[in-house]
């Protein structure tokens, strides 16, 4: 059974790192916070990062804390199925250990050895169904079931951030043509209005200069809108974010499934807005013939704690499960202290789950500690 009390400490301590990097879009300065803090708050005495090559061939070293910090090497260029961090890209499989000097794979035992390595994590990052990195942890002691719980959320949210951060980066090369020929130095309104094809925008309030990640993400927007023949767009500039409204007709031959049609759509920009703090929603209208899109991030704030989860507040009820449930409780054990069922239970942190949206109930518990709720 998992220590509830330590997987909540180490939580909260993911909440940190999570905090350190909310709305940063730089690959490189992501993956080195992440490894420096596998090193000095979760005490592991190595840690590495690797990100996919933009040709999928290979894996480049782009982070290392603790005993090696050089990113040179033999290790800092490793085809897709070589070495056992070019495998876990290729199978795209965690493989944990706590007896590293006896895995028949490692390719230097004497060192593992010397420096008392016991302990070793590997995690694939994967986005969308794509692997864009890999990453490595090493500890001179066996690394606890809690900590693998804690490293599995914490692989989950350096994913979003780096490809959001990756995504960017492409996005920025892509425009240097743009930026040679003048047309980078326009209004973000006159970038979207030319990329706009089947509508004019409207824009609404004062237009002011806004950070590249937010006109990046902007500007995403419009191309989603685009293939979707968007008939309706404006842009309003508010008090304390920006926001995107349009209308989109659904596609004739899926007017019988609507529904799972809207939540297959914009999930890669549901990601990028939800990472910036922002919210997207997608609202079937007219007889279930069109969608009212809404997308909303707010302006920068320095103060920003983590980016909002879209998540509902939770009932008295819930609130009370879930705070047990982080204690350590069982089903039954909280039933008979709530003078409820054990389905309620379940009844109830089913629901607290999905408006958390956690997939699990270590994510729960986590969601929930750091957004305040328990």
């Amino acid at each position: 059974m998992l220590d509830s009390a330590r997987l909540l400490f180490d939580l909260q301590h993911v909440s940190q790192v999570v905090q350190a990097i909310s709305g940063c879009l730089e690959a490189r300065k992501i993956s080195q916070h992440i490894t420096d803090a596998l090193v000095n708050q979760f005490d592991c005495v190595f840690a590495r990062l690797w990100l996919m090559e933009v040709n999928q061939t290979a894996l480049r070293l782009v982070a290392s804390s603790g005993l090696h910090t050089h990113l040179d090497g033999s290790f800092a260029r490793v085809p897709v199925g070589a070495y056992k961090v070019g495998k876990i890209a290729q199978n795209r499989v965690p493989f944990l250990s706590n007896h590293l000097a006896d895995e028949p794979w490692v390719k230097d035992r004497d060192w593992a050895i010397a420096n008392h390595i016991q302990g070793f994590a590997g995690y694939p990052l994967v986005a969308n169904d794509r692997v864009i990195g890999v990453l490595a942890t090493f500890s001179d002691q066996p690394m606890a079931p809690e900590f693998l719980e804690v490293l599995q959320v914490l692989c989950m949210t350096t994913t979003i951030a780096l490809d959001a951060a990756t995504r960017v980066e492409q996005s920025r090369q892509a425009a240097l043509p743009a930026q040679a020929n003048g047309s980078f130095g326009l209004a973000l309104s006159d970038q979207m209005a030319t990329a706009l094809r089947s509508t004019c925008l409207t824009l609404v309030g004062t237009e002011h200069p806004l950070p590249a990640t937010l006109s990046y993400t902007l500007l995403q927007a419009v191309e989603h809108l685009n293939h979707h023949r968007c008939n309706y767009c404006r842009l309003s500039y508010q008090e304390a974010f920006v926001a995107l409204e349009a209308i989109i007709a659904v596609p004739a031959d899926e007017g019988d499934d609507a529904e799972t049609w809207v939540r297959s759509q914009f999930i890669d920009l549901r990601t990028l807005t939800l990472w910036l703090g922002g919210k997207l929603d997608l609202r079937l209208v007219r007889d279930r013939k069109a969608v009212q899109f809404f997308l909303e991030v707010p302006y920068p704030d320095p103060d920003l704690a983590i980016p909002a989860s879209g998540s509902k507040k939770l009932s008295e009820r819930e609130w009370e499960v879930m705070t047990l449930l982080a204690q350590g409780l069982r089903d039954r054990d909280i039933a008979q202290k709530l003078y409820i069922s054990e389905s309620t239970v379940k009844f109830h942190i089913n629901n607290s789950l999905v408006k958390l949206n956690a997939k699990n109930r270590y994510q729960g518990v986590y969601q929930a500690a750091i957004q305040g709720c328990i």
